[in-house]
Formats: C-alpha cells, structure tokens, sequence
C-alpha cells in the first residue's frame, strides 16, 4: 500500500489543522493505521493510532482530548483532526499502515509499521 499524507502548514498556537493520510490499493482495511511525528532534533514519536475497522483509538498523552483519529474505509483515508495546538506539536507528521488481525491494537512503536507516507510538516507559534 502507497500512503500520502497532506494538510500540514502554519497555525498560531490554539489553532486547529486536519491532516489527511489517503491510502492506494484495495486492501486498506487490512491495515490498521497510525500517525507519528518528528520535531526536529528529536525522535519520531507516536501519536495516534486506529483499528482497522476505526473502532478502537488510541493516542499519545501529549495529545490526549485535543487530537481525533479517523478512518474512512470505503475511501481509502485516515484524517487527524488537531485541536488547541501548542508550539510543543510542531513536526513532521507521518501516516503509517501495518497489517493486523482485526481484534489487536495498533503498536506504538514506529519499528512495527510496515509502511510509511512521506510526512507533512505542521508548524505551530506562539
């Protein structure tokens, strides 16, 4: 599977920005998903992650109840709705796919994605 994300871009802090991930080919719901990010100078860390199915969610602490996790299956896409964003959430956001059974969270470790979109960069000031 082939991933793009998109929808980064420049937002004072408090702002919002709505990432999108879209996805080819036609077994995206074999696929369980996941945003990271990476600040410069820093490791790329998790963010949030989906079910395949888009039943279960799971995020970061940083993030927790400012970020919303989404998936269509029908279209192929995964979106992150970012909310109350701090200069602290500026990086490159990644979307990554790894396969799964059905039942099983999504990893967070980076390491266990099978494959990766190309990042959008989401800058945030103060």
């Amino acid at each position: 599977v082939q991933l793009q994300a998109s929808g980064g871009g420049l937002v004072q802090a408090g702002g919002s920005l709505r990432l999108s991930c879209v996805a080819s080919g036609r077994t995206f719901s074999q696929f369980a998903m996941g945003w990271f990010r990476q600040a410069p100078g820093k490791e790329r860390e998790f963010v949030a992650a989906i079910t395949r199915s888009g039943g279960g969610t799971y995020y970061a602490e940083a993030v927790k109840g400012r970020f919303a996790v989404s998936r269509d299956n029908y279209r192929n896409t995964m979106a992150l709705q970012m909310n109350s964003l701090e200069p602290e959430d500026t990086a490159v956001y990644y979307c990554a796919a790894v396969r799964t059974i059905m039942t099983v969270p999504p990893p967070r470790d980076d390491h266990e994605y099978d494959y990766w979109g190309q990042g959008t960069l989401v800058t945030v000031s103060s």
